[in-house]
């Protein structure tokens, strides 16, 4: 009995044929870019989301200055209080949380009576995020928001007035929002390196000239 009668075949052949099958290199393939995969997902997801709340934020920061400023004006020299705001405000108040419920988004609990005057006649609502609530909500109404007739500088989320100096000055309402967005693409990613620095809020501002 002859060596090749024991064992049919070459060891060595038989180990290069095991390396040379690739039935399974699909699973491993799958395996190595499967997170990768993810994190793409997660972040169209995630950035598309943000991308439409900012839009909705933005579409009711404009409705909301547009309907103050048609408001009347002789209400804004009075005296006003934690927790009372002139009828514009109000007005501005009540169609940012009516577009919020029709767009399902929450409003955080904040109500009319959470406003707070901050001088220049601007007015702000607030509800903070905390651990227990992670949901956030500012909106900030200026209605002596002063800009320069040719600025082309965009409001900012604060609705403070720009600088005008030898300019003609228009004065308007500022409506601005700020969303807490809690983002799920920055936990996935820190599987691929440092933790990515997102924004916490999305906001959306827009002013309308006052027409009282």
């Amino acid at each position: 009995m002859t060596f090749k009668h024991i064992f049919p075949g070459s060891l060595v052949a038989k180990r290069a044929t095991m390396w040379k099958d690739e039935h399974a290199a699909q699973l491993v393939e799958f395996a190595v870019s499967l997170p990768l995969l993810v994190l793409f997902v997660v972040g169209i997801f995630d950035f598309s989301g943000a991308f439409t709340l900012k839009q909705k934020l933005t579409n009711v920061a404009r409705e909301a200055s547009r309907i103050a400023a048609a408001d009347p004006a002789n209400d804004l020299g009075s005296t006003f209080t934690a927790g009372t705001a002139p009828i514009s405000v109000v007005d501005a108040f009540k169609v940012v949380k009516n577009y919020l419920t029709v767009n399902h988004l929450y409003d955080c609990g904040v109500t009319a009576g959470s406003v707070s005057p901050l001088g220049s006649l601007t007015w702000r609502y607030k509800v903070t995020p905390t651990s227990g609530s992670p949901c956030g909500i500012t909106l900030t109404i200026n209605r002596g928001y002063v800009f320069p007739v040719n600025s082309t500088t965009p409001p900012l989320p604060s609705c403070a007035s720009q600088t005008v100096t030898s300019q003609t000055a228009i004065v308007g309402t500022c409506v601005s929002i700020e969303y807490a967005y809690a983002w799920k693409f920055g936990r996935v990613s820190t599987y691929f390196g440092p933790s990515t620095s997102l924004p916490a809020q999305i906001g959306g501002v827009a002013v309308a000239m006052n027409e009282n």
